[in-house]
């Protein structure tokens, strides 16, 4: 690397009081570079050339700079540094901020964190930048898992035994062309099909998400991916949120900000309770598949949540265990109690929220 350009990466790494006498100095950087110097700086080195303290009217300035100067991965981290390391709950305190503020789900997170703690004047604005990042998920993701979706309950519901009335005669002659016999004229079936299933819920999805701390991005994926399922006529969604307590947010799930609203993050966690809850809501478990999003730090009993995924599984649930929703793919988790689910036959493993699409239609075929 070019000396000059490898001074420059440090010069912004320490910032200027961090350099040696005789060293380039600031003439050495470009206007931009300056400008994202006076942004860390400010954020970094809180207390020189006024920061980011509480009502700072350079905020504002702030949040525009860093949208100019720095990719959408390191704006994210910059509000999230300015919040866990300044506190600057204020951020949210006006709503142009909404408009500054970048969503993206570690952001939102911890607004819902901190959601008790914001000031009132706040709350408006704090909605509005987790509407914002739930409509863009919405966008992003509803298309893929809509498809995967009815791709799943389509061959999931398909009559192959079908009575005279029920054959689908479009669908069993596309099927069979390749068994057109030319001296008969005519096709002889080798499969006939039926028309589908009518009744209206064919599945029943059970999300049971782990709120605790380390799960907080997690829940932000899995409360609108709830929300998309349950848009969804054939499915029966329920979703469920709990640490060392339960709530069934089911009754929201038209509206996944409200919904995301009502989680709790940052509990402990007692896994058992919430899944005897989550089989007290289940009438069809042959036609149920239950997301149990959680890390497996249990604590409360191990041995009791293992009875409980036990039971689940005799009755004919489809269970899944993600270990995180989010775009790391590489959570800690309870590594023993992990591969004790695995013996039970069940999957546990992370997921990226682009792929959850197609566990959730793998998980529906069974």
């Amino acid at each position: 690397m070019d000396p000059s350009e490898q001074y420059k990466r440090w010069r912004l790494i320490l910032g200027r009081e961090a350099m040696k006498a005789g060293s380039p100095g600031d003439a050495s950087l470009t206007p931009d570079e300056m400008g994202m110097d006076r942004a860390l700086e400010a954020l970094y080195h809180e207390g020189r050339e006024g920061g980011l303290g509480p009502s700072s009217p350079q905020v504002h300035r702030w949040l525009g700079d860093i949208r100019r100067y720095f990719p959408k991965s390191v704006v994210s981290l910059l509000q999230q540094d300015a919040i866990d390391r300044l506190g600057i709950k204020e951020l949210l305190a006006e709503p142009e901020m909404a408009e500054k503020l970048q969503p993206d789900p570690r952001l939102v997170a911890t607004i819902l964190s901190l959601k008790d703690l914001i000031p009132d004047r706040a709350r408006a604005t704090a909605a509005l930048v987790v509407r914002r990042l739930v409509h863009q998920l919405e966008a992003r993701l509803k298309i893929k898992l809509s498809r995967a979706v009815h791709g799943a309950l389509d061959r999931a519901s398909r009559n192959l035994r079908p009575r005279p009335n029920e054959i689908d005669l479009g669908r069993t002659v596309r099927r069979n062309l390749k068994h057109y016999q030319p001296d008969l004229k005519t096709i002889i079936p080798e499969r006939v099909v039926g028309y589908g299933r009518r009744r209206r819920h064919l599945k029943t999805v059970v999300i049971l998400m782990d709120q605790s701390a380390s799960m907080a991005t997690s829940v932000v994926y899995a409360g609108v991916y709830a929300s998309v399922l349950a848009s969804l006529p054939a499915l029966r969604t329920h979703a469920i949120a709990f640490d060392t307590g339960i709530a069934d947010l089911t009754e929201y799930l038209d509206d996944p900000v409200e919904m995301l609203f009502g989680t709790q993050l940052g509990g402990g966690t007692d896994i058992a309770p919430a899944l005897r809850y989550a089989a007290s809501q289940i009438t069809k478990p042959q036609d149920t598949v239950l997301i149990l999003l959680s890390d497996l730090f249990d604590g409360g009993s191990e041995e009791e949540s293992l009875a409980e995924i036990r039971a689940l599984r005799q009755l004919g649930v489809r269970i899944v265990c993600l270990l995180a929703l989010d775009d790391e793919g590489t959570p800690a988790y309870n590594e023993d109690l992990a591969r004790r689910i695995v013996r039970m036959g069940i999957p546990v493993f992370a997921c990226t929220p682009d792929r959850f699409p197609d566990v959730m239609a793998d998980a529906l075929n069974g």
